[in-house]
């Protein structure tokens, strides 16, 4: 039994936290972290506010500027939010709306939105209560209204400022330091979501602007093809069956769905899903609706073409290897498996979905014969693949604890079992693994040696990459199994990690080893369990002092350099298995003093794309990019 706490327990010990106090409170409840991602997810959801008014059909162009102060404004050019005094709360609504958790205009039948990705009425509430100050400006009844916020405390009643024949709302805000870790907005990460925005709505535009360098950088999206363009974007440079991707848009109500998908000729297959704009990576009903459809459609026109007989059956793997699909629903009261949606749990927009691609899909591959025949072939060839694979696939399966049989001399395993405890180092070479073997931490560092170069999976059907040896051996070790059978509850380590040496080699080997993850187990890289080392790239010996200091990078040395009158000798290692045990574990694989590099999944499309690129079977491609990119290079190692 626990030992009792000795401290008073009654009615004054009970907190009740008012307003946007909990806000600041527990942030993390409400907009993930406080890390860089959650500092940038309060531009999204001032963003979404906007696109809500698009949806509804008032708004036609969002603004998003980053000013030189470091604030954000969004601007748009809807009905504005509304500045009546509030009929229950006896305040402007306008104040309604940024200061009451749970008010809003999306709950209810007979509310201002039908459709909307935002259903908990916190939003913009959350930006106010974890902003330094926060501005809002809304244009209304040939007026301009303002109100201004301190960590959510209203300064002043709304007021009006002047006068316009605009209507829209305008949110400035500045993040509080005391809440985010770092303040500074990324210009790179909030394009990848605004021009995803772009692509789900189509004929919206959206601005993004940043006046805090000596010139401002700005980039503006707007798609008249929507998710059809998003196709032909992840296309690009590949041979297709189709000449344009297949596009199909079907509606009921207030529900809507909109499908483009296109056949390419790699092995992988790529679908990507949304409701009311949201990217539920975990799939849901409105991609189980697209799959099962796709399945029966295929049959069916093998059926009616002659190449399947009766009893033949191609199945979902079969009919989807080498596809590229969007499918994006919005309907009304969304329901997410979670608070962070990421699976869409609707159960009548699976046969919705079902119905609209099985009759859009059947009366394209009826009216265009020579393509659904080749469609149907190409499945074919995928089955018999896939046949040839499933013996393999099968013994690299994971069942239960690992037999360490299976892996002979290969994997030094942790002591511990618990999964969320652990973590793997994926090592190059037998020189760097015996190093790593004996400099780890036995009780929650495993390690695994990997013998030269793996198979690159971009190229090569599932039943090659099962024949590699260095790949079995990392999906036996994982625990977790690949594609349709990935079973994130099994993996067996929570961090991943990537060490090779600070070359070109060791970037080749950790970028085939990031394909063969992104391809066959990608939530391991959605889900922050895949890590990239971080070795030095120098020793400093500084002449006089006693301790040696670790440089990571060619800037590092030169600032050391400078600040040390050049009296510094290097060593500069061009390998893991340079360094003895005792450096290896200081610089690269201590807790208390590595540096590890998350490898996250910001932008999914742009990754499929450039691991297509890069990786894929198009040397054209890979040199364009080679030729556009050179200038960007500053220290190449030869």
């Amino acid at each position: 039994m626990s030992e009792k706490v000795e401290a008073a327990y009654g009615a004054e010990q009970i907190q009740v936290l008012d307003g946007l106090e909990h806000i600041r409170k527990r942030p993390g409840m409400y907009i993930s972290s406080t890390d860089e991602k959650g500092l940038h997810h309060l531009v999204s959801e001032v963003v979404d506010n906007s696109i809500d008014e698009a949806l509804a059909g008032y708004c036609d162009r969002v603004d998003v500027t980053v000013n030189a102060d470091g604030s954000c404004t969004v601007i748009d050019n809807g009905r504005g939010i509304p500045t009546e005094i509030h009929p229950k709360e006896g305040i402007s609504t306008v104040e309604v709306v940024f200061t009451k958790v749970n008010a809003g205009g999306k709950f209810g039948g007979d509310s201002g939105y039908k459709v909307s990705s935002g259903l908990h009425g916190v939003g913009v509430k959350a930006v106010n209560a974890l902003s330094e100050w926060l501005e809002v400006e809304v244009y209304q009844n040939g007026h301009i209204y303002k109100q201004v916020y301190n960590r959510g405390v209203p300064q002043r009643e709304l007021a009006i400022v002047g006068d316009t024949d605009k209507t829209g709302t305008k949110v400035t805000f500045f993040p509080d330091s005391e809440i985010f870790e770092t303040i500074v907005f990324r210009y790179e990460t909030l394009k990848i979501r605004l021009k995803e925005l772009a692509f789900l709505n189509k004929g919206l535009t959206i601005n993004l602007t940043d006046l805090r360098g000596e010139k401002p950088r700005t980039d503006s999206f707007c798609y008249e093809g929507g998710i059809k363009e998003l196709v032909e974007e992840l296309n690009k440079g590949q041979e297709t069956l189709f000449e344009t991707p297949l596009y199909f848009e079907a509606q009921d109500g207030t529900t809507v769905c909109e499908i483009a998908l296109q056949y390419n000729e790699s092995y992988n297959e790529v679908v990507y899903s949304y409701a009311n704009n949201v990217n539920t990576i975990d799939g849901g009903t409105h991609v189980e609706g697209l799959k099962l459809a796709l399945t029966k459609v295929v049959n069916d026109a093998g059926r009616k073409l002659n190449i399947l007989k009766d009893n033949d059956k191609l199945t979902g793997e079969d009919v989807r290897e080498g596809i590229t699909a969007v499918v994006s629903v919005k309907l009304e009261n969304a329901q997410f498996e979670s608070q962070t949606k990421d699976k869409l749990n609707n159960s009548f927009i699976r046969p919705f979905v079902n119905k609209a691609v099985a009759d859009s899909l059947g009366e394209y591959l009826e009216e265009h014969p020579s393509e659904a025949r080749e469609l149907v072939l190409r499945c074919i060839t995928a089955q018999k693949a896939r046949d040839a694979a499933r013996n393999a696939r099968e013994l690299t399966r994971r069942k239960g604890v690992l037999e360490t049989t299976t892996l002979p001399g290969k994997l030094a395993d942790c002591s511990d079992k618990r999964p969320e405890l652990c973590e793997i180092y994926i090592v190059e070479g037998d020189s760097a693994g015996g190093t790593a073997k004996q400099g780890r931490d036995r009780r929650f560092q495993a390690i695994l040696p990997l013998r030269g170069k793996i198979l690159n999976v971009e190229k090569v059907r599932l039943n090659r990459a099962l024949e590699n040896a260095e790949i079995k051996a990392m999906i036996t070790a994982f625990g977790c199994g690949i594609l349709d059978d990935f079973d994130e509850s099994k993996l067996r380590y929570d961090r991943i990690i990537s060490m090779t040496d600070a070359d070109v080699d060791g970037a080749h080997i950790r970028i085939l080893l990031l394909t063969f993850l992104f391809r066959y187990m990608r939530p391991l890289i959605e889900h922050g369990h895949v890590y990239s080392a971080k070795p030095p790239l120098y020793k400093a010996t500084v002449k006089g002092k006693p301790e040696d200091v670790y440089l990571y990078s060619e800037e590092e040395k030169t600032l050391f350099d400078a600040a040390n009158n050049n009296k510094v000798e290097y060593q500069r290692y061009k390998g893991l298995g340079e360094m003895s045990t005792e450096q290896l574990w200081e610089t690269t694989m201590n807790p208390a003093t590595r540096t590890l590099i998350k490898v996250s999944m910001q932008d999914a499309v742009e990754a499929d794309k450039m691991f297509s690129l890069l990786m894929g079977e198009s040397p054209a491609l890979r040199r364009q990019f080679i030729e556009e990119n050179a200038t960007l290079v500053t220290d190449l190692d030869i």
